[in-house]
């Protein structure tokens, strides 16, 4: 287990295992892919991030995962994978993200997206790309680094 401190001073503790924390996860991060592109989204506070959020009575976490993308990208998910899961402990609180992995196969424009200004796709290093001032603090954390590096492993090791 990786831990670390993320740019709000939050103490986060990163695994590649489920339910590794005293706590069941309640919210998503989903790292989604659209045509050898990131896709994002732009927060109307924080900035470019992964899709996420909270699980709603009665979802699963996976259920929670495409929802979220969907509202906040327009995004039909192809294929999700489990990647790990993350607690954040700071001042106000804690809480538990599980990671995904998302393949999108369509992407539809709508009206409103609710908490976010809609899809960003990227190409390139998004490594080095995220310190960027438009992206979110929770893209500069090294959970991003650590669960990009380790679904680069996964694919690779799949090709083989």
């Amino acid at each position: 287990m990786d831990t670390f401190y993320d740019e709000n001073g939050g103490s986060v503790k990163l695994t590649f295992l489920s339910d590794s924390f005293s706590k069941q996860a309640n919210h998503v991060f989903v790292i989604c892919r659209y045509k050898d592109q990131w896709l994002l989204t732009k927060h109307k506070i924080r900035g470019w991030e992964f899709p996420g959020g909270k699980r709603e009575q009665g979802e699963t976490l996976e259920e929670t995962a495409i929802r979220e993308v969907e509202e906040e990208t327009g995004a039909q998910i192809k294929s999700l994978q489990f990647i790990g899961e993350y607690e954040v402990t700071n001042k106000e609180n804690s809480f538990v993200k599980a990671i995904y992995y998302a393949e999108v196969e369509t992407l539809t424009g709508k009206e409103d997206y609710l908490e976010t200004n809609g899809p960003v796709l990227i190409g390139g290093d998004l490594l080095m790309q995220r310190f960027q001032g438009t992206y979110s603090f929770i893209m500069k954390d090294k959970v991003v680094e650590k669960a990009l590096k380790k679904i680069m492993r996964v694919k690779r090791n799949s090709n083989d």
